[in-house]
C-alpha cells in the first residue's frame, strides 16, 4: 500500500480524505489479495499480449474499479524519460499516470453505468472510438456496474467491442456478472476478483494505521477484518469510525459496541451453556450481553459462526490451527471440539438457522432470540436419535418378551412379539432364462409379491398386492376379487410368471365384484398394530412424552443374518419419528 496518496486529494491539510480514497492502491504490488489477477496481466503487459477488451468482477470493495485504473495507467505510463513503453510498474509521476489517478486524463474516460444506462449513452462513447488517443498510448473506456446496461446498450456495444481499432481498450467493473449477456462476456477477458482474507485484511490495516501513527488493539483489527466479509472498502471504512470513535486510537472495547459485538469470551460462555442444556445460565447470559448492547441477530449469526467453527474443528482437527481464528477461539476449539457431537452440532446448525427467519419476523427481536435459544438448549440436552435407537435395542426387545418377565417367567406388560417378515426368495439372476424353482415354494399369496418384488416384476407385485383379494392360494391354484381399474394383461402376466418360475401349469379363479382386504390393507394393519405394540414400551413412551407432538412414522424390520445362542435369527425392529 503506499504511503502517501498522489492524488490532489491530499493537496490541502485542512480536508481531511477518508482512508479507503488516501489508501487507494496505485499500482499492482499494492493490491491486496488478487495474486491471480496481478500474475496473468504483469505477464499479458511484458510479453505484449494485450487483450483489447476485460471485464472485472467481485464483490464490492474489492478493488474492480481501482484496478481498472492501474491497467489504464500501466497501459499509458511513458516513464520519467517521456520514452517508456507499457509498464508493470507504473511511475505515478508522469503527465498520464497523474492525469489518471486524478480522474482527469482526456483519452481514459470513465462511465457509471448505473446512471447512464440507454443507448444514447453508449453510442457517445462509440461515437470517439474511431478517433486516435490525444495524449495517451490507448484510448480507454473504463465502465463500472456495467451489468446496468440496457438490452439495447448493450446490443449497441457488440460491434465495437467484437472488432475495436487498436488504440481502444474496454475494460468494465460489475458486482452481477451473472446479468451480463454472454455475447459480451465471450468478447472479454474476464477475472473474478477475489474476497480479501481476514489475514490479508488484517495486514492491510496494520501498514495504515502505522502510516498514520495510531495505536490500536489486535483484536480490534481482527473483529474489524472479519465484519469487512473480504471487501478492503469496507474495512478501511470500519477502521476509520472506529478511530473517530475511539478518541485517536482503535480499541476493542469501542469496535465492539460499534459492530454491535457481545465479547466474544461471553458468546463462547454462552454457546457452551446451550450445548449443555443449562437455560437459567443461557437467558442470563443472552441478558447480561443485550444490556451491554449486543444486537440480537448479530448475536445469533456468531452462534452459527461458532457451531460452523466447532464441526470444522471435530472433522478437522489442524483447522484449530488456521491464522484466521483468534487465540480465545484456538483454545474454544480445542476445549468444546471433542465434548460435543456432530449430531448435536448438526441439530443446533439447523434450529439457528431457521432462527434468523422467526428473529427478522418478530416483534421484539431478544424475546425471539429467547425463545429460539430456550428451544435449542432443551433439544441439545435430549439424547440424539442413534442414542436413543441404542437405548432401545439395550433395553427391549421385539423378538422376546425376556426384558419383561418377572420372576415367575410371565410377560408383565409385554406386547405380543411381532411375527418374523416373510422371507423373500432369492433367485439368481442371468441373461438366460433362469430355471424353474421346485414346486411348493409359494405358500401364501405374501410368498409371491415377495418373489416378484425380488425379481423386479413391480407392475404386476402392485396390482396383486393394492387391487386383487386373494380368497384361496395353494399350490397350482389361486382364487381372487379383482378390480375393475387393473391392467387387462395381468392375469396373462401372472400366469406367465407362476409358470416359469415354478415349471407346472397354474388355474386362476377369477371373480369380480367388490374388492374385499387386499394384501396392502393387511401390511397397512400390521404396521399400526406394531406401532401400538411399541408405544408399549417404557423407554419409547418417555421418548414419546419427551418429543411433544412426536409421532411414530415408519417402522422398518432388520433381520441380521448371524444366528443366535437358540440358533433363531435375531430380528430388531426400529422406528422413525417425525416431530
Amino acid at each position: 500500500m503506499a504511503e502517501e496518496n498522489t492524488s490532489t486529494e491530499n493537496s490541502s491539510d485542512d480536508q481531511y480524505v477518508v482512508l479507503a480514497r488516501k489508501y487507494r492502491p496505485q499500482n499492482f504490488d499494492d493490491l491486496v489479495g488478487q495474486d491471480a489477477l496481478v500474475q496473468t496481466l504483469t505477464n499479458a503487459i511484458k510479453n505484449n499480449r494485450l487483450h483489447h477488451a476485460y471485464i472485472l468482477t467481485g464483490i464490492r470493495g474489492v478493488g474492480k474499479t481501482t484496478t481498472a485504473r492501474i491497467i489504464a495507467k500501466a497501459l499509458n505510463c511513458v516513464g520519467l524519460d517521456g520514452k517508456s513503453g507499457p509498464t508493470v510498474h507504473p511511475c505515478g509521476v508522469c503527465e498520464n499516470c497523474k492525469a489518471i489517478t486524478e480522474g482527469r486524463h482526456i483519452d481514459v474516460m470513465e462511465l457509471d453505468a448505473a446512471s447512464h444506462t440507454g443507448v444514447d449513452d453508449i453510442r457517445e462513447i462509440l461515437d470517439g472510438v474511431r478517433y486516435k488517443p490525444t495524449n495517451a498510448r490507448y484510448k480507454i473506456y473504463i465502465i463500472d456496474e456495467v451489468h446496468m446496461l440496457s438490452k439495447s446498450a448493450f446490443n449497441a456495444l457488440l460491434k465495437t467491442l467484437e472488432e475495436p481499432p487498436s488504440h481502444v481498450k474496454f475494460i468494465f467493473a460489475t458486482t452481477e456478472i451473472r446479468k451480463v449477456p454472454v455475447t459480451i462476456l465471450s468478447r472479454c477477458q474476464r477475472f473474478d476478483l477475489q474476497r480479501i482474507s481476514i489475514e490479508d485484511l488484517t495486514g492491510l490495516f496494520k501498514k495504515i494505521l502505522g502510516n498514520e501513527s495510531i495505536a490500536f488493539d489486535e483484536e480490534a483489527l481482527h473483529i474489524i477484518a472479519k465484519a469487512a466479509d473480504g471487501s478492503a472498502r469496507d474495512g478501511e471504512s470500519l477502521l476509520d469510525q472506529a478511530i473517530s470513535l475511539g478518541g485517536g486510537k482503535v480499541r476493542t472495547d469501542v469496535v465492539k459496541n460499534m459492530i454491535g459485538l457481545a465479547d466474544r469470551n461471553q458468546v463462547f460462555e454462552l454457546f457452551e451453556n446451550l450445548a449443555s442444556g443449562k437455560v437459567d445460565k443461557v437467558i442470563n447470559n443472552l441478558q447480561e450481553q443485550y444490556k451491554n448492547g449486543a444486537n440480537p441477530m448479530t448475536l445469533l449469526q456468531d452462534m452459527i459462526n461458532i457451531t460452523h467453527m466447532l464441526a470444522k474443528a471435530r472433522i478437522i482437527p489442524s483447522s484449530v490451527n488456521d491464522a484466521s481464528l483468534t487465540e480465545n477461539e484456538r483454545d474454544f476449539c480445542t476445549k468444546m471440539a471433542p465434548a460435543v457431537s456432530i449430531a448435536v452440532l448438526s441439530k443446533i446448525w439447523q434450529m439457528l438457522i431457521k432462527g434468523i427467519g422467526e428473529l427478522q419476523i418478530a416483534p421484539v427481536q431478544i424475546d425471539a432470540l429467547e425463545m429460539i435459544l430456550i428451544r435449542v438448549a432443551y433439544s441439545a440436552s435430549l439424547p440424539t436419535p442413534f442414542e436413543l435407537l441404542n437405548d432401545v435395542k439395550k433395553n427391549s426387545s421385539l423378538g422376546s418378551s425376556r426384558p419383561f418377565e418377572t420372576a415367575a417367567g410371565a410377560p408383565q406388560n409385554a406386547p405380543a412379539p411381532a411375527p418374523a417378515m416373510p422371507a423373500r426368495v432369492e433367485t439368481p439372476r442371468s441373461d438366460t432364462a433362469a430355471a424353474p424353482l421346485s414346486s411348493g415354494i409359494f405358500k401364501s399369496a405374501e410368498d409371491l409379491v415377495a418373489y416378484l418384488e425380488t425379481n423386479r416384476k413391480m407392475l404386476v407385485s402392485y396390482a396383486l398386492k393394492n387391487d386383487v383379494t386373494v380368497h384361496e392360494f395353494s399350490d397350482g391354484f389361486i382364487k381372487m376379487t379383482i378390480s375393475d381399474k387393473i391392467h387387462p394383461d395381468f392375469i396373462m402376466n401372472l400366469h406367465k410368471i407362476l409358470t416359469e418360475a415354478t415349471g407346472k401349469e397354474w388355474k386362476i379363479d377369477i371373480l369380480r365384484g367388490h374388492l374385499g382386504e387386499t394384501i396392502a390393507d393387511r401390511e397397512r394393519a400390521k404396521t399400526e398394530e406394531d406401532k401400538r405394540n411399541i408405544m408399549e414400551y417404557p423407554l419409547v413412551r418417555a421418548i414419546m412424552a419427551e418429543f411433544k407432538g412426536a409421532k411414530i412414522e415408519t417402522l422398518t424390520r432388520r433381520v441380521d443374518l448371524e444366528e443366535t445362542a437358540d440358533g433363531e435369527a435375531e430380528n430388531e425392529m426400529f422406528f422413525e419419528e417425525e416431530n
